[in-house]
Order: C-alpha cells, then sequence, then structure tokens
C-alpha cells in the first residue's frame, strides 16, 4: 500500500524474511535498508480455539547517536528514517540550533545496533560536552543526556504568531493521517508524528515503536526541507507529554493535535509557550486543552 498523494511516508523497506542477518540486524543485501519488521508464527487463541498463523511485528534496535565521536544516548527505535531522527532529535534536545550546524552524519551498521556518526559545530560540541553523559533510553526516551531537574525541565521561547486551522480541516486531516500509517497498519506497534501544511493537508508521516522518535523524525524532516514550523500543525498518535510539547515549542511548532490526552505539566507549557493544544482528536471531536485561538 502506498499513501494518498502527496503525503511523503516512510516506506515499509523489508521484513525479515528476506534479509539477512548481520550481528543483531537484518538488512537487505541489495539495497541496504534495514527490516522495519519481521514475520513470526504465533498462537493467536479466539473463542478458546487455537490457530498457529503468520504475524507481523515491529522490528526495534539500538540508536547510537554519536557527536564529534562521543557518544551521547542510545535509543530504542524503529531503523528507518534515522537521517530525519538524527536532526530532529538534535534539534529538539536543544543540541543544535540550526540544521546547518549538523555538518556530517553517517549511518554504521554496529555490532547490536545502528551508530548514528554525527560532526556539528564546534561551539556546539563544547556546549554538550559540558552536559553529556552516556545514556541508554527506554523506547522513545525524551529526557536524554538530562542530569539535573533543570535540564530536564525546560522552558523553550514562546511560539511567535502561527497558522490557524478549521475543525474540518483537522478531522479531515486525522483520517489522512490514518490511512497513511503504513508500518501501524501492518503490525500495530507503532506511533506516527504527521504534518499538516497551513491548508490543512497532511504532507509528511514519520512512524516508530517510539513516540518521542516518531516526532523527532518529523521534526528533522521537515528541517532538512527547510519548512517553516510556524506554518503547520503537528498531528501525533499519542498522549500529549511534557516532553512532546517541549519538543515542538522548541522548533516553533505552534499547533499540537493528539490522539490521546495531554499531562498536566504538557498542559502548563503549552500555556506558557504560547502552543494550542488538543487531545482526543477523532474524526467527529476533539478536545481543547491549551490556546485556542489557532483553531478556528
Amino acid at each position: 500500500m502506498s499513501p494518498t498523494d502527496p503525503i511523503t511516508s516512510s516506506r515499509i523497506k523489508q521484513d525479515s524474511m528476506n534479509t539477512s542477518k548481520r550481528n543483531s540486524l537484518h538488512i537487505d543485501d541489495t539495497t541496504g535498508d534495514y527490516a522495519t519488521f519481521a514475520r513470526v508464527q504465533v498462537d493467536r487463541w479466539r473463542d478458546g480455539q487455537r490457530e498457529t498463523v503468520e504475524d507481523v511485528v515491529a522490528e526495534e534496535v539500538p540508536i547510537a547517536l554519536e557527536y564529534n565521536g562521543i557518544s551521547h544516548a542510545v535509543m530504542m527505535a524503529t531503523p528507518s528514517d534515522l537521517e530525519d531522527f538524527a536532526l530532529g532529535f538534535s534539534l529538539t534536545e536543544g543540541i543544535l540550533g540550526d540544521p546547518g550546524e549538523l555538518y556530517e552524519c553517517e549511518i554504521v551498521p554496529g555490532c547490536e545496533g545502528v551508530q548514528v556518526q554525527m560532526r556539528i559545530a564546534t561551539e556546539r560540541f563544547v556546549a554538550l560536552k559540558e552536559r553529556r553523559r552516556n545514556l541508554t533510553g527506554r523506547t522513545g526516551c525524551g529526557l536524554c543526556g538530562a542530569e539535573t531537574l533543570e535540564q530536564a525541565v525546560r522552558h523553550p521561547q514562546a511560539v511567535q504568531g502561527g497558522a490557524s486551522f478549521s475543525v474540518d480541516q483537522l478531522h479531515a486531516a486525522f483520517e489522512q493521517m490514518q490511512a497513511a500509517q503504513q508500518l501501524q497498519q501492518a503490525t500495530g506497534a507503532t506511533h506516527a508524528a504527521a504534518w499538516m501544511d497551513a491548508s490543512g493537508s497532511i504532507v509528511l508521516v514519520r512512524e516508530d515503536v517510539g513516540r518521542h522518535n516518531a516526532l523527532d523524525k518529523l521534526i528533522g524532516a521537515l528541517a532538512e526541507e527547510e519548512a517553516d514550523f510556524s506554518q503547520g500543525a503537528a498531528i501525533i498518535t499519542s498522549r500529549a507529554s511534557y516532553e512532546m510539547v517541549q519538543k515542538a515549542a522548541t522548533v516553533g511548532i505552534g499547533f499540537i493535535a493528539a490522539v490521546s490526552a495531554p499531562t498536566a505539566l504538557a498542559i502548563r507549557l503549552a500555556e506558557e509557550t504560547d502552543v494550542t493544544l488538543l487531545g482526543f482528536v477523532r474524526k467527529q471531536g476533539h478536545v481543547v486543552y491549551a490556546r485556542p485561538h489557532r483553531l478556528r
């Protein structure tokens, strides 16, 4: 299945039944792509009856993020769109202030996962070393490298301006995003982050087993295209936690619509940074939690 144009979505590149295994990674020998899902035999029980069938499950691998040769974090993630992930993570965590400060990004298969080797501007690397620590995150850790409460609870600047959207545009975009979630449809195990442009159309979707990772991938892809973060909205298939609002506000996204609920801290941060925050977005309804002025 391919998403309806003009959506740009991650493709389900390979499954590990059709790939060779190099260490713990399944890699396609022809394309070099990492498998994003595997096929497994399972016993499915229904109405007291057992049936042995083939199922599709999402892959999850360690992704080591390195800056100028120094390890910063190891994230558990879906092994796709890793360049987007690296750039997005670097921006949303405040490691970089501008995409141009990332000089090189190389994806290297490691012994037990993938190394993402980045070369960044010297002044940014010096600042990073001051707060660096090695960290192994759970799936989609959003507070990576934070050593103090002050670092963990960052307060981005307020978002300036921003596009507004109608209720009809929001609900139509939600349905469009669902149709573009290829890996979720195959596995039932991934989150998505989608970009609704100023016209109300979903133009970009990224998926990952971690909700923070999906948003980082989306932001990285948008930054690579030099998109105006104020002229659109992020739609996410997860709860709107504090970290999700923090990441969005850091790059200037002023509108977040989530499928699930926000946390109280996320609402307070949205109010502080002038981010329009919606939860429980469905085909026919939603809840506005903060700054409703961008919804008409």
